[in-house]
């Protein structure tokens, strides 16, 4: 291969224009860090079409010079070799220049090469060359010796060529094969194994056209046997639709005919027995609210004999306390002229302190109490009158929350009474969650309502959405509840899906998915049965007031008796504080007694007549409130009496109603049954009517309603099914048969020839790896060889090559080194010092680069001496030297002097001047030979 003489470079990174002389064996480039070494290698890698370091290109160096163009020119041997020929014929002058032209165009930069005979400047290549294109020059190249293998080497990264004992023993393998091999034996190998691999790929493409056709057979015999499942459901469509169907219909509508005339009938005696029931029930109530009129007369005649004995009594019971208070003042003074006058007054005051605090203390207290009692007296009477359940604390404060905002409405037990006193516990226990569910009257207030809601932290539901109640069934839950008002319509339908039941037994009996429930709140839902418990305290209807009443009751007479109790001990405190305040001023008491005597005495002689005037009159007082609550408790009885017969009343009307209405529409419906009868009878054969046949029929189809699902369901099969309707399907089939014999035979000459390829390759392979053997020899005679320059024993024995393509995948190169007669060491063993290990890489590197036939060419190296010492040093120099190849070694100016040492001629590199546009032309140092 050639040698480099000289390069010249032309706007290349931050140089301007320089030619340096490179004709040298060894070049050593020094500078510092960043001063151009590696931009001096990549102008030189660019020139040769090789890859720049790292992950630059040659577009990053022109780009910085700001120009619209870059040349890069070299000279080079063009000496004859022994053979005589020159490496780059026909050039025929010793020299020949190379050179690169890259420029902008467009908004990219391009490059161009040229090869030219002799010394030609850039000027004159400018004006006269014929410059071509990468791939031409590369083939130019190549015929000179700078083959692609010899590039890969050449671009090997900054720090890789130092580095190519730590390759793997296959990397330096298939390195070696591809500087030596011989182009035409790899050709053939490949051509072999592509040959079996398009053989072998035609058999398995035949393979999967012989699956797919075996599928596709498969498919159109499935196809045959979905037209022949077709062909028998269409048969049993036809036969249901124009045969089955109207035998079942006609014998089927026969017994609707016959069994709605008997329920016709039974309809008729109900409705007349309805009508009696109805009269009685009429004339029932009347008689009840006749009797309520009475009792009303009763109970305001019985009220105002008991006001009248309670204001007596009150007066009676205020003249006896006018004559205590007067007798016991007698008393206070009389005690007070007894006793001494010297007592501590500071101490009496302090008495009289406590004792008025405890006076006022008990006065608020029987106040209050006065205030509940009214209160509870007034919600009593008002209860009596009226219906809805025992109040609770938490919704009471919601409720007049809402009313004090303007927003109307109802609770739930305000609208629901119980029509049937038997159920009321199952209707409780149903609507005991929803007790305290809110009804809006507007549904515009429902914003507000829910937002207050919130505020309050209510718990209950508030329900805007509400409709008129449906009319139940006569056994559901809903049939003994009215509605007094519109309810949520949910809640309508909860009570109409359950079902009344006596017991679990009769709800056994009831279909699968119905609801239902007893009297004793056993209930049975989707969800599966419990006991939901019958409560003690009622909520809704008659029962629910009756409740309330009661709970009233008892809270008034707990605020009697807390009152009786606590009047006393204020009249005591009251007394005590008198007697205090007599002390206070006892020396007065015999004026006073002396001036009231007289008032005295009559107190005391009207006394026990006053005292027994009071015990009559309450004893009058209480047998006027006790009749005036036993007539009124025979007014709610009446008035409960009354209630029960309108629900019955209404009960029968409705019964009465529903039996009217549904009576006009059965008789239509069955006198469209019997125009049906007729119209279907009309044209049938006499053996279709036959009872045993169509009773086998029905049998076997479950009825009409039985054969028309299943008619529907072969139709839905048929139009949601994948058909095949067309007969020549079965012909298809046979086809593919026969033609999936013939491709079966087809597949298997097809292996007879891929078994072929097989052999034929193995011949390939067998002459590959002679020549991989006549490689690694010509390598490791060329190791050897500079081995013997370097004082180093080298062996390269022969790798394990045996004919399958698995162990040539294996298969690497195991290079020994024996340094000093110490013992052999690998590639990277990790035994060799760092001088042994940049020796063992040049020696790989070099060898890589001998040729016999064309001895030479040029290396670069970077920091080969970076981890030696000077004795190392020198024998790295040595070796160098000892080789005939050309180097251009770069070295940081921190090194050892003796890096110097084997250089004929060292370039300096020097870094660009911040306040410069250009950086300093290298500088050329060459050695003097004596």
């Amino acid at each position: 291969m050639f040698h480099i003489r000289e390069i010249e470079l032309v706007h290349w990174d931050f140089w301007r224009r320089f030619t340096v002389p490179l004709d040298a064996q060894i070049i050593t480039i020094v500078g510092p860090n960043g001063s151009g070494k590696t931009t001096l290698l990549d102008a030189m890698r660019t020139l040769f079409a090789l890859k720049c370091s790292g992950k630059r290109d040659y577009r990053r160096y022109v780009r910085r010079s700001n120009h619209g163009f870059a040349w890069i020119r070299a000279t080079v041997a063009n000496t004859p070799s022994s053979t005589g020929k020159r490496p780059f014929f026909p050039c025929m002058k010793d020299v020949v220049t190379l050179a690169c032209r890259i420029k902008r165009a467009g908004g990219d930069w391009t490059r161009e090469y040229c090869i030219e005979d002799g010394l030609v400047s850039v000027e004159e290549l400018e004006e006269k060359a014929s410059f071509a294109g990468l791939r031409d020059y590369q083939h130019r190249l190549a015929f000179a010796g700078l083959s692609p293998a010899i590039a890969k080497v050449l671009s090997l990264e900054q720090g890789d060529t130092d580095k190519l004992c730590e390759y793997s023993p296959r990397h330096l393998l298939d390195l070696v094969f591809d500087v030596f091999g011989d182009k035409e034996v790899l050709d053939n190998y490949e051509t072999a194994r592509q040959e079996q691999k398009g053989a072998q790929r035609e058999l398995d493409a035949l393979a999967l056209d012989l699956e797919k056709l075996r599928a596709q057979a498969e498919a159109k015999r499935l196809e045959a046997d979905r037209y022949a499942e077709w062909k028998g459901l269409a048969s049993e469509v036809q036969a249901l639709d124009t045969d089955v169907i109207p035998r079942l219909e006609v014998g089927e509508l026969r017994e609707q005919v016959a069994a709605e005339r008997e329920q016709l009938a039974g309809a008729r005696k109900d409705l007349a027995k309805n009508r009696d029931g109805l009269d009685a029930a009429r004339s029932r109530l009347a008689g009840v609210k006749e009797e309520k009129g009475s009792a009303e007369s009763a109970v305001e005649q019985a009220r105002i004999a008991a006001r009248e004995a309670d204001a007596a009594w009150q007066q009676a019971r205020d003249a006896v306390r006018d004559l205590e208070k007067v007798l016991e003042e007698r008393n206070r003074l009389r005690e007070q002229l007894a006793r001494e006058h010297g007592e501590d007054a500071v101490a009496l005051e302090k008495e009289h302190e406590q004792l008025d605090s405890r006076r006022q203390a008990l006065r608020n207290e029987v106040r209050t109490l006065e205030t509940k009692f009214e209160d509870v007296a007034g919600s009593l009477r008002a209860a009596r009158s009226l219906s809805g359940p025992p109040g609770e604390p938490e919704v009471n404060r919601f409720r007049q929350t809402l009313r004090d905002e303007g927003i109307a409405h109802a609770g739930l037990a305000e609208i629901v009474n119980v029509r049937d006193a038997r159920w009321q516990g199952a209707v409780e226990a149903i609507l005991r969650p929803y007790r305290h569910l809110v009804l809006l009257e507007d549904e515009g207030d429902r914003h507000m309502a829910w937002a207050m809601g919130e505020r309050e932290r209510f718990r209950h539901f508030i329900v805007a959405e509400r409709a008129p109640a449906p009319k139940g069934d006569r056994d559901s839950l809903l049939a003994v509840v009215e509605f007094t008002a519109d309810p949520p319509r949910w809640l309508a339908d909860l009570l109409g899906r359950i079902q009344r039941v006596e017991d679990a037994a009769e709800g056994a009996s009831m279909p699968r998915e119905q609801e239902w429930i007893t009297r004793e709140g056993y209930h049975r839902e989707r969800r599966g049965a419990r006991h939901l418990g019958v409560p003690t305290d009622f909520w809704f209807g008659e029962l629910a007031k009756q409740a309330r009443v009661d709970a009233l009751d008892k809270q008034v007479a707990e605020l009697d008796a807390a009152l009786r109790s606590k009047r006393p001990q204020l009249e005591e405190a009251e007394a005590a504080l008198r007697a205090l305040r007599g002390r206070l001023i006892g020396l007065q008491a015999a004026q006073l007694l002396a001036t009231n005597a007289e008032r005295y005495n009559e107190a005391d002689a009207a006394l026990p007549a006053a005292r027994e005037k009071l015990n009559t009159l309450e004893a009058q007082r209480s047998t006027a409130n006790t009749e005036s609550e036993r007539r009124a408790d025979m007014l709610r009885g009446v008035t409960i009496e009354i209630d029960r017969r309108e629900r019955d009343l209404r009960d029968v009307e409705q019964h009465l109603g529903r039996l009217r209405s549904e009576s006009a529409p059965r008789r239509h419906e069955q006198a469209q049954r019997l125009l049906k009868l007729r119209r279907l009878q009309h044209g049938i054969p006499a053996d279709w009517l036959d009872a045993d046949t169509v009773h086998a029929l029905s049998e076997q189809y479950a009825g009409a309603h039985g054969a028309r699902n299943e008619l529907s369901r072969l139709k839905r099969r048929l139009a949601d099914g994948d058909w095949v309707t067309d007969d020549s399907v079965v012909a298809v089939r046979d086809k593919l048969a026969l033609e999936l014999t013939q491709r079966e035979r087809d597949a298997g000459e097809r292996l007879a020839y891929c078994e072929r390829t097989r052999v034929l390759v193995d011949e390939a392979r067998a002459a590959y790896i002679a020549k991989l053997r006549a490689t690694v020899r010509q390598y490791g005679k060329n190791l050897r060889a500079l081995g013997e320059l370097a004082g180093v024993n080298v062996e390269c024995p022969l790798p394990v090559l045996d004919n399958d393509d698995a162990t040539l995948h294996s298969a690497g190169l195991e290079v020994q080194f024996d340094f000093d007669q110490k013992g052999a060491q690998s590639l990277n063993d990790g035994e060799a010092s760092g001088g042994q290990q940049v020796m063992k890489s040049l020696i790989l590197l070099i060898g890589l680069l001998m040729d016999e036939a064309r001895p030479g060419g040029f290396v670069f190296i970077d920091e080969p001496f970076a981890h030696l010492d000077v004795a190392n040093i020198d024998k790295v120099g040595a070796f160098l030297r000892a080789t005939r190849a050309q180097y251009l070694i770069t070295t940081p100016v921190t090194h050892n002097a003796n890096v110097f040492q084997p250089a004929q001629l060292t370039l300096v590199t020097r870094k660009k001047r911040p306040s410069e546009d250009w950086a300093p032309a290298i500088g050329v140092l060459k050695r003097q030979i004596d």
